[in-house]
């Protein structure tokens, strides 16, 4: 499977388990969403539990919201994650504070699917990375796959959880993964390990990092489409690197970071959202408590640029082998 059949797949496993497992958003229904994530899932269940809804996302997630409080597991998509801005208040004042607010007597167990980041041309209204922002909110879990296998494992965990979970989907890599060099596959997912996705239910726990790329020179710590980037970037220039897709943010796999900065003494923090504020500052923050006196070389951040995102430019604003392969290079002269 690619990520797009896979999280449909993920859908259509928890829809037929648990019927209170509702799909709603923009174009959901019978068009399938923008880019058929949710395919065939109005046919197969129905107009009630499959359903479009009008372009106003803060009243997406505040039905959401409240179809949580009521008992259902809804799963509202927002077609891009430039646009849920509009729902912010809903998501940090509603939903992330109603357990608390309700001393446990209501939850929010909410998963809301959106396509981010670049990949597409898409500009300053289709482009953005906002994981920035949710990962400062507590009570809200961020959860980002970089493969077809946790994609669909990471969201059935997510929608199983009870509290309100953002899903970030790549849309760079919805596809297949990229040699890191052109808007185009290097190869599919059906011919790589990681598009090997079981048929049935299964789990990829919230808060759990994987090894993407075992290693012992450095610790790269990246999430989403930058895993494959610096993949690429590490086999091309023969860098004995270790690779730890974090895959959720919040809950952050703070173990296992540790445990990787300690071993290789290195260590460089690559996402393609802004630098300023950006989710890398807080990994890099984390790595120096935890890991200061078993660095050899100061911490090194790769990221997108702080100005607007850019459309034309689109290729030049991503992290990619050359500005990631300098400060390797800087980062082993150290």
């Amino acid at each position: 499977m690619n990520m797009i059949q896979a999280i449909n797949s993920a859908l259509d496993v928890m829809m037929e388990r648990d019927a209170t497992v509702t799909v709603m958003g923009e174009d959901v229904g019978y068009f399938g969403g923008v880019f058929r994530a949710t395919a065939g899932l109005q046919k197969k269940y129905g107009k009630t539990r499959v359903f479009d809804t009008p372009i106003t996302e803060t009243g997406i997630i505040g039905v959401a919201i409240g179809m949580g409080a009521y008992g259902l597991r809804p799963v509202p998509e927002i077609q891009f994650a430039d646009y849920i801005y509009p729902a912010l208040d809903q998501l940090v004042s509603e939903a992330a504070r109603l357990r608390y607010r309700s001393a446990g007597e209501f939850t929010a167990p909410i998963t809301v699917r959106s396509p981010f980041g670049g990949g597409i041309f898409g500009g300053q209204t289709h482009s953005q990375s906002p994981e920035g922002i949710f990962t400062h909110v507590s009570g809200i879990k961020t959860v980002i796959p970089s493969t077809p296998y946790d994609a669909k494992g990471l969201l059935i965990a997510a929608i199983e959880d009870n509290d309100p979970v953002l899903f970030f989907e790549p849309k760079r890599i919805y596809n297949g993964p990229f040699d890191g060099h052109y808007d185009r596959p290097a190869r599919n997912w059906s011919q790589h390990p990681a598009g090997e996705v079981p048929e049935g239910h299964y789990r990829v726990d919230l808060g759990t990092a994987a090894v993407a790329r075992a290693g012992e020179a450095l610790t790269i710590l990246a999430y989403g489409t930058m895993v494959h980037v610096a993949a690429a970037t590490v086999e091309e220039m023969g860098i004995d690197a270790e690779i730890l897709d974090l895959r959720t943010l919040v809950p952050l796999d703070i173990q296992a970071i540790e445990a990787s900065v300690k071993k290789t003494g290195r260590c460089i923090v690559i996402h393609e959202a802004t630098r300023t504020s950006g989710f890398g500052a807080e990994l890099v923050a984390q790595v120096q408590e935890r890991c200061f006196h078993h660095l050899e070389a100061p911490i090194e951040r790769v990221t997108g640029f702080d100005t607007p995102y850019p459309h034309s430019l689109e290729w030049a604003y991503f992290p990619g082998p050359v500005r990631i392969g300098e400060a390797l290079k800087k980062l082993m002269k150290d």
